[in-house]
């Protein structure tokens, strides 16, 4: 939805729907919120540095929170976890409305966050009524777009024909995707590699899966990819390869295609010329005619 960080020390909203709804004072608003929160960040990752007997070196304290609503049901749940160099260090049990740790360096700050009475309420404010509210908001204003199913466009690609094959599925929307290897019509996990999700300038989600086969495997077996998006499945079995600069029919085909490239732009150069000393150069014209935050406080350590 939004996007921060410490090089822009600025919220940019990433959807249209949030600009004509919530405007620029959101931006704004968010802006003031994770600047505050990025200084908090500084602080407990050096407090955190200093519970683990760390003195140097790179590490990361990371937060996730975010809170959930059944429009069926009206019941509603949420979570925040805190977490240091990829380990679980706090996490809040909403039910019993206490700070938990599993780790030892965490009991200082568990401590002191559940003896904070006010904390802990605005803990719960916030899970149970305003990250609801918002939330609810944001389905209202982005529900069109929220809404919308754009099937992924699915290729297969080898850099030569003895590299791995890559299932490449792109331009699918919402992000949700399965992809699905098959070797003669039975699914393959052997030797296949699925990469991360990727989103795209316009919104949209690409992913790849790279299966790896020796040729004479593939060569003597149908292999089929099938890409599983919102209920239907798209498949390919066609590998679009890259010509082998060693094969001599790929290098006529090379040399024939540049050989007719040159030929053209000689064409379209001497058609020019002829249109320049016809027409003359036509002047330019000077005309410029074209055709409330919703996120929750970060305590300190």
């Amino acid at each position: 939805m939004g996007y921060f960080d410490s090089k822009t020390n600025c919220f940019k909203s990433q959807f249209k729907w949030m600009e004509d709804n919530l405007g620029k004072d959101y931006d704004d608003q968010q802006t003031n919120t994770l600047q505050d929160q990025a200084t908090t960040f500084s602080v407990n990752i050096r407090i955190a540095m200093e519970r683990f007997n760390q003195t140097q070196g790179v590490h990361t304290f990371q937060q996730m929170y975010g809170c959930e609503w059944d429009d069926q049901t009206g019941a509603k749940n949420g979570f925040r976890h805190d977490g240091y160099d990829g380990e679980d260090f706090v996490f809040l049990d909403l039910k019993e409305m206490r700070w938990i740790s599993p780790s030892q360096q965490g009991f200082r700050t568990i401590q002191k966050w559940n003896n904070d009475r006010g904390l802990i309420d605005s803990d719960r404010n916030y899970f149970s009524t305003e990250c609801i509210e918002w939330l609810k908001k944001y389905l209202q204003y982005g529900n069109s777009s929220l809404k919308k199913t754009v099937s992924p466009q699915v290729s297969l690609l080898q850099k030569s024909s003895s590299s791995p094959v890559t299932c490449h599925a792109t331009g699918f929307y919402p992000s949700g995707v399965t992809i699905i290897w098959m070797r003669n019509g039975q699914e393959h996990h052997e030797d296949v590699e699925v990469g991360e999700l990727l989103p795209n300038e316009d919104g949209t989600f690409q992913k790849t899966s790279t299966l790896t086969v020796t040729p004479d495997e593939l060569k003597n077996n149908k292999f089929t990819c099938v890409v599983e998006h919102q209920g239907k499945t798209k498949t390919a079995n066609q590998i679009r390869t890259n010509p082998d600069p060693t094969d001599p029919l790929s290098m006529g085909i090379i040399v024939g295609a540049v050989a007719a490239v040159i030929l053209l732009v000689v064409i379209g150069v001497a058609g020019f010329m002829v249109y320049k000393k016809k027409n003359g150069f036509k002047p330019v014209s000077g005309s410029d005619d074209g055709s409330n935050s919703s996120a929750n406080a970060v305590p300190q350590a």
